[in-house]
């Protein structure tokens, strides 16, 4: 079992955080964070150190120990560093153009599809087949790579789609001859 939770979160200089009960604010560099956890833990601020403590009597505080944690670990590296996943277009024809700020995507439907960017997410493309995605919320950038992901997921026997870098995709033989 893992104890990943009763391992305090270091707050790294010229990162702010309050507590409020079950509410945390986190400010740095780069943006805010806020979030409010779920009762069955608590929370605490102690020389520049977030520590969850367990709530003996809960049913679930164990297992919210850990994900409470977690949550305000990466809200912490978010707001100091920032988060980024990169996608990958494979097939012919498959390109991608930034537009403003939104995406301009070509993936042989018979129409382009305007991908918008939602608040605290940027775009960049280094290239017409590539995709970075930045943002301070690790859960807000891994749901729009899924959301971009999800338009033309790859396809098993030609490899043809969105996938992440360095994701390897399983490929199919297809119909064998006689």
């Amino acid at each position: 079992m893992s104890r990943i939770g009763k391992h305090p979160v270091l707050v790294p200089a010229g990162v702010t955080a309050e507590v409020d009960g079950h509410t945390v604010k986190i400010s740095g560099p780069k943006g805010t964070l806020e979030r409010t956890f779920t009762p069955s833990t608590t929370l605490a601020l102690e020389d520049g150190q977030i520590t969850v403590g367990l709530i003996d009597g809960v049913a679930d505080s164990n297992a919210q120990q850990g994900l409470t944690r977690t949550l305000i670990n990466n809200m912490v590296v978010g707001v100091s560093e920032g988060f980024e996943k990169k996608l990958e277009m494979t097939g012919v024809g498959y390109r991608v153009v930034l537009r403003g700020s939104d995406l301009d995507l070509s993936l042989g439907y018979s129409h382009p599809i305007l991908y918008k960017a939602p608040e605290n997410i940027t775009f960049e493309v280094p290239d017409n087949t590539h995709i970075t995605i930045k943002g301070i919320s690790k859960e807000q950038v891994g749901q729009v790579a899924a959301e971009i992901r999800k338009i033309r997921p790859p396809e098993p026997y030609k490899g043809k789609g969105i996938h992440y870098e360095g994701e390897h995709i399983r490929r199919k033989l297809g119909k064998a001859a006689k």
